[in-house]
């Protein structure tokens, strides 16, 4: 039986080593037939699925580790939610889409996929965990090539904007795992990366989820999640890149720019919300 430890290089040697078997064996015919159902219905559901689009208003173990202010607003119905744009969404798809490909190679590659999407609770909370691949815990992850940098090279302990070590701690908890993992792609090269969480590492998850029920019997939010920073040396000041992709970053900022509310600049890598403008960008404003 292999074990989780080889998994990468065994995935890319399905590409260097090519099978001289003519066919694939019916094991992973069935996978991708799988696979394929599986992409399928990522498609259909982004598209005609109303449910991706509703704010959930009951606490979830995959937002443990959320900043505070921002799991407020969500769970308590406040502020200004914004809708993902066309282009996010789009972005929402592929990263699902790269996720099934992880498992589905997972598979061709001779590791045990089990527990998919298996119902776990914590502290009266449910969720649902990725999968466990050859007895691990594991949380799949597609990201950017920034965001990757942080799983290979160990920094996303003391850089973690989406909890991410909190969501993975609670469903190893839940299990009752000393030990779980991130598999992670980089969607801009293909670069895969394996990064472990043990005990000693993880969370208090069980402790967190009190302290939110506590948070969310006030009718006052909490501090903001992160504060704004410098835009450059042009004096301006923009949202952190924790508050940037925020539904509620409107309603949470009503009272940047001296009240007027956050501007929004197109420059050429995308939009950028100023809390501050002390010059004005030479870019359309949004």
């Amino acid at each position: 039986m292999k074990e989780i430890y080889t998994l990468i290089d065994d995935i890319y040697k399905l590409f260097i080593d090519k099978p001289r078997t003519k066919k694939p064996t019916k094991a992973v015919q069935k996978a991708a037939e799988e696979f394929a159902q599986k992409v399928k219905q990522h498609v259909l559901d982004r598209v005609y699925d109303e449910r991706n689009q509703e704010r959930k208003t009951n606490l979830r173990l995959s937002q443990v580790g959320r900043p505070a202010r921002q799991l407020w607003y969500n769970i308590k119905g406040y502020g200004q939610s914004v809708d993902p744009s066309g282009p996010t969404q789009i972005k929402f798809l592929y990263g699902n889409i790269l996720e099934e490909l992880l498992l589905f190679l997972t598979t061709m590659a001779g590791h045990k996929v089990e527990e998919e999407q298996k119902k776990v609770t914590l502290n009266g909370v449910t969720g649902h965990k990725d999968c466990r691949i050859d007895g691990v815990t594991v949380d799949i992850k597609s990201a950017s090539a920034h965001a990757f940098r942080k799983f290979e090279n160990g920094s996303l302990a003391s850089d973690d904007p989406f909890g991410y070590i909190g969501q993975l701690s609670a469903y190893a908890q839940a299990e009752g795992d000393d030990e779980a993992a991130f598999f992670v792609i980089d969607k801009q090269r293909g670069t895969l990366a394996l990064t472990f969480l043990h005990d000693i590492e993880m969370e208090n998850a069980s402790q967190k989820i009190t302290d939110i029920r506590s948070y969310l019997k006030s009718d006052d939010p909490p501090p903001r999640c992160y504060p704004d920073v410098p835009e450059g040396t042009s004096g301006n000041r923009k949202l952190a890149i924790g508050c940037v992709f925020c539904p509620y970053k409107t309603g949470c900022w009503h009272d940047a720019n001296g009240g007027a509310g956050l501007r929004t600049f197109q420059y050429a890598n995308g939009p950028r919300f100023l809390t501050y403008v002390a010059r004005e960008p030479n870019v359309p404003e949004i």
